[in-house]
Parts: structure tokens; C-alpha cells; sequence
């Protein structure tokens, strides 16, 4: 026999051995209640382990021979939990830090995006998906990755494909697809050839009846971009297995997506869960797929057939259930014991039959340094002056007293109200900034390196409120643009030049001085930081806020700007 023969023939013996009592186990798991996602029911039972797989539910623990025991305590068992679809740049983290926060609350696989910084890389992206991927194996969760469908040369793209883990092909472009674009067909039939799985996203209600037809013929795979029942009926009509998303969008519209699935009880098999973006500060406070499925039991759906949508229902979409996604014999030993099924407490997590978190702390990190990643900022913004942030009316009205001008809502991503023309007092030729009796702060999305005219759009924001100072931060995917809160021009434009000196930051600024300064050095994206760093950066950036005037809610104002890119870039804000 071969090598390679011989490595299956040793497992296969001994397995055999294990269970006949002839060869020890590495672990037993005694005193559980088993979930069996295949019948929807628990049992008392337990799971032997070897070789970081289950190899029997219930062993005769007569014979059972097994190097260590752990007590369930009548715990519940169930799968690991997936996320189905995760940009690794929403959530600031590098691989290490995004595992001190996510693996406690149970989540032992994701399924990745890395579009953004890759994008950011430019010509280096496929370097720089080595660098990320490098020794991911020894990450304390597992990672499935996508090559960029979009933002990327598609010769990045061709790279990425070739690498591991990556399984196929992430989100398309928005504005491409549907025009017939040359690099969206050699990137689907690269990822075809290779039998890959592609990423979908759209509200499919928006599609033509072309586009939505053609996008499940050519096989995409998923669909992740769905915000009201109409969405949801014509995805999964389509075929589509469809992700319910948690990261992004305000709280309502997700609800509301889980009371349609209850009340027009479209069958729970045809959905996953995912987060799409999410912050490290609504991990480490609310956490992640188990706060996911425990809204989805508090709107009504079984708590069982919850868990399958962020278990087997992903593994089997991925054509994956046969490695993860349940508890029985030949899959990966990823375990989670909880005290509930309706509201998840993950109090031990394990993978691949390692205990590597206990009452939400890591016990075990990867040692991955990601230094090497960082990078020095080029500065573009040196010409800018105050006067280029002034807000220039869209329109003034016949008696000069109202002037049309543009109204951002960071809580609108996704939705129609993402942003508005709104009509505002004018006076002595300056805009007042009073929409329907509230008073907002001033936005502007300012382009970093201008080939030619520089690109900004100016207008009011709803979302961040201060009194004075500023606040800007930068993104360079798809393209590099500043955006910058605050009252003054004069401001606006030193907090843009502050942030300027980075390769990427999130800074505050009041009376031209930092208040708060959170870098973000690998290719402007990631932060080079722990997660308790990480967290504590953040937080300054919200207290200096505080003092200027904002109160903030929910995800931290770093996080609300970033994602603010997401629909600049979909509505055409940037150039």
C-alpha cells in the first residue's frame, strides 16, 4: 500500500480497535443530553472522541478504553456552531484577536469574506491572503475563506481561488453583474472549473427577472441580502438557501424577517444564520450565534430547528454535513455543552474534541503574528482646505430661505432611508442644519488620492451628534475615501489630515487636538490589536464622543462609520 493508503488503513483499524475496547480513546463525554439535529429530539447519552472526531454516540463503557473522561452534567450537547457568512474586516480583528471574542460564545467554524482587504492590498492582494491565511490550522476555530468576487484584479482573484482554505467565490459586484461584465464571467467560471461554491447577496425583489434567473443558473450558491418577506419568498422559490443576517441592519427589520418565517411558515430548512458584519464590542457584550438563535426561539421559531439553521442547515449547504453541522459518528468532535436550547449558554466549547473555551474565555489561542501585515500610511490629503467641506446646497428655493442638501442615516444601510434629499433653513448663504426640528452634525466623504478634481460629497448625518470637534476615519476598499463627522470645516479638515498620517485610523479631534486615536495598520483595515486592546480603543473613541456631545447606542460609532462605506459605495457616493 501507499503512504496515504496506509494512513487510512491505520485510522480504519483503529477505530475498529477503539470500540471493540482493544485501543484507547482520546476523550469520553459522559452525563449528556444529546441533540440529534436529524430527528429534532434529545437523548441522554455520550460521545467518545479520537483523532478530533466522534467515532461513537453511547459507547459500551465496559469496554471502552479512554485516555480521559469529562462530566456533561446532564448539559445539553449540541453542534458546534457556524457562522454562514462573515466579512473578516467588518469586526476590525485579525484572525487571533476575532477568536478571543467569538470562540466563547460557542462558534467553532465561519464561512469568510476577505474582499476588503484584499482590495485594499491592490496588486499585493494575493500576498496578503497568504500572510492571512497562514497557519490557520492552528486558529481555535475553523475557517472556510472566498476569493474576492469583487473588488479585486481578477488576477488576485485566480490566486486566492488556489488557496487554502479557501472554497470559492465571494459576493459579486453590485453594479457588474448585471451589465455583463467580462471579469464576473472568468471569475464564475474559474470557481466552476474548481467545483466552488459562490456567495450571493442582493435583495432579490430588486432583480430584474433576467438577473434572477441568470445568478442561480450559473450557481451561485446562497443568497445573504434579504430585508422583507417578499425577499424571502422569491429567494427561497429560487432556490436559494438563504442567510438571515444579524450584523448589519437595525434590530425591527430583523425581527421582522423572523416573525415572516414564522407566520408564513416557510419551512425552517431553508435558512442559515450569519452575521455578514459585526463588531467586537456586540460579541464580547451580546455574542454571536448564541444570542442569533436565541432571538430566533424569542420570535417563535422551535429553538431546535434554530440551532439546525446555524449548524446543519450551513454544513449541508456547503456540502459539508458530512464533517460538521451534527453529533454522530466520522464528524468533527465540535461540541458545545449550554443549560438551555431556547437561550445559549455556552458554558464549554469544544473543537476538533479540544475543550478551548469554558464560561466564555478562551483557554487556547493560536501564537500568529500578524506585525509583518502592517503598513505605513501614504498621505493623500495635503491639498485639502476647509472650504472644500463646505456644504454646497443641491438646491435653494425661489425665496432663498430653504436649501436641498443630503441627509446620511448610518442606521439606514439597506434600506430607502439610507440616505435623502431633505430641504433645511439657509441663511447669509450658509445652510442651517435643522431637519424637522433636530439639529445633526455634518458629513463628509472625501476621496484620499484624486486623479485629477478631488471627490467630495458634503451633507448632514444622522447618527453621530456632536457639538463640537470631529471624528474621521478611512476605508480603502473599493476605493480609498475619508469620511469625517463634525460642526466646522476647519475641524473636519485637521481630523482628516490626522487620520491621513495612518495607513488607516478611526481619530477624534477637538480644537485641532487628538482626543482618541484607534490605528488601523494592516492595509488600513485590520487593527494590530488584542481583543481587550482592541475593545479598549474603541471605547475611547466613544467616551471622547461623549464629551463632545454624542450619545451613542449600540455598535460603537467606529464600527457604524466603517459600515457607512458599505452604502456609500452601493448608492454611488464614491467616484
Amino acid at each position: 500500500m501507499n503512504q496515504a493508503a496506509t494512513g487510512h488503513y491505520d485510522k480504519v483499524r483503529a477505530i475498529f480497535d477503539i470500540l471493540n475496547g482493544n485501543k484507547e480513546a482520546d476523550l469520553l463525554i459522559q452525563n449528556l443530553n444529546i441533540l440529534d439535529v436529524h430527528g429534532e429530539t434529545v437523548y441522554q447519552g455520550s460521545i467518545l472522541i479520537y483523532d478530533k472526531r466522534i467515532v461513537a454516540l453511547n459507547p459500551d463503557e465496559a469496554i471502552t478504553r479512554v485516555k480521559e473522561t469529562f462530566d456533561g452534567k446532564g448539559l445539553y450537547a449540541i453542534p458546534g456552531l457556524i457562522d454562514a457568512h462573515l466579512h473578516f474586516e467588518s469586526q476590525l480583528a485579525n484572525p487571533t484577536a476575532l477568536a478571543e471574542a467569538m470562540v466563547p460564545c460557542g462558534t467553532t467554524t465561519i464561512y469568510a469574506e476577505c474582499l476588503d482587504l484584499l482590495s485594499a492590498a491592490g496588486d499585493d492582494g494575493a500576498e496578503v491572503a497568504r500572510d492571512l491565511f497562514r497557519d490557520h490550522e492552528k486558529l481555535p476555530y475553523r475557517l472556510f475563506a472566498f476569493a474576492p468576487g469583487k473588488k479585486t484584479p481578477a488576477a488576485v482573484t485566480r490566486a486566492v481561488l488556489d488557496m487554502e482554505p479557501v472554497i470559492g467565490l465571494g459576493e459579486f459586484e453590485h453594479f457588474t453583474y448585471s451589465s455583463g461584465n467580462d471579469d464576473d464571467f472568468r471569475k464564475a467560471a474559474w470557481v466552476r472549473e474548481r467545483g466552488g461554491f459562490m456567495n450571493g447577496h442582493w435583495g432579490v425583489t430588486a432583480l430584474s427577472d433576467m438577473i434572477l434567473n441568470y445568478l442561480p443558473a450559473i450557481g451561485v450558491s446562497n443568497n445573504h441580502d434579504v430585508w422583507n418577506e417578499d425577499d424571502i419568498e422569491k429567494s427561497i422559490r429560487y432556490g436559494f438557501p438563504t442567510h438571515i443576517k444579524f450584523g448589519v441592519g437595525s434590530s425591527e427589520v430583523i425581527k421582522r424577517l423572523l416573525r415572516a418565517i414564522v407566520d408564513r411558515k416557510f419551512p425552517t430548512d431553508n435558512f442559515m444564520l450569519c452575521t455578514d458584519n459585526i463588531s467586537i464590542e456586540r460579541l464580547r457584550t451580546m455574542g454571536h450565534m448564541d444570542w442569533i438563535i436565541s432571538l430566533c426561539a424569542e420570535m417563535g421559531i422551535n429553538p431546535i430547528k434554530a440551532i439546525k439553521m446555524a449548524t446543519y442547515n450551513t454544513a449541508r449547504s456547503f456540502h459539508m454535513e458530512d464533517k460538521i453541522g451534527s453529533l454522530t459518528p466520522g464528524r468533527f468532535a465540535d461540541i458545545v455543552l449550554t443549560d438551555s436550547l431556547s437561550r445559549i449558554n455556552p458554558l464549554y466549547v469544544f473543537k476538533d474534541g479540544e475543550l478551548i473555551a469554558r464560561d466564555r474565555k478562551l483557554l487556547r489561542n493560536a501564537d500568529i503574528d500578524y506585525s509583518g501585515m502592517c503598513t505605513k500610511g501614504v498621505a493623500g490629503a495635503g491639498d485639502l482646505t476647509p472650504q472644500m467641506l463646505d456644504i454646497v446646497p443641491i438646491e435653494v428655493s425661489e425665496d432663498g430661505t430653504k436649501a436641498k442638501v443630503y441627509l446620511f442615516d448610518v442606521y439606514g444601510r439597506g434600506h430607502d432611508q439610507f440616505y435623502r434629499e431633505v430641504w433645511v433653513p439657509f441663511r447669509d448663504g450658509k445652510i442651517v442644519p435643522e431637519v424637522e426640528g433636530n439639529t445633526h452634525s455634518r458629513l463628509s466623504v472625501v476621496q484620499r488620492y484624486p486623479d485629477g478634481e478631488r471627490h467630495i460629497v458634503n451633507g448632514l448625518f444622522k447618527g453621530v451628534d456632536l457639538d463640537h470637534g470631529a471624528v474621521a476615519t478611512f476605508w480603502p476598499a473599493p476605493k480609498p475615501y475619508f469620511v469625517v463627522v463634525g460642526q466646522d470645516s476647519e475641524e473636519m479638515c485637521h481630523c482628516i489630515k490626522r487620520v491621513d498620517a495612518y495607513s488607516g485610523a478611526c481619530i477624534v479631534t477637538d480644537g485641532k487636538v487628538d482626543k482618541a486615536v484607534m490605528p488601523l495598520e494592516i492595509h488600513g483595515v485590520m487593527a494590530n490589536m488584542s481583543v481587550e486592546e482592541l475593545t479598549s480603543s474603541a471605547n475611547a473613541i466613544d467616551l471622547a464622543l461623549e464629551e463632545l456631545g454624542n450619545r451613542n447606542e449600540g455598535e460603537p460609532v467606529v464600527n457604524k462609520l466603517l459600515s457607512l462605506f458599505i452604502s456609500l459605495h452601493r448608492f454611488r457616493f464614491m467616484a
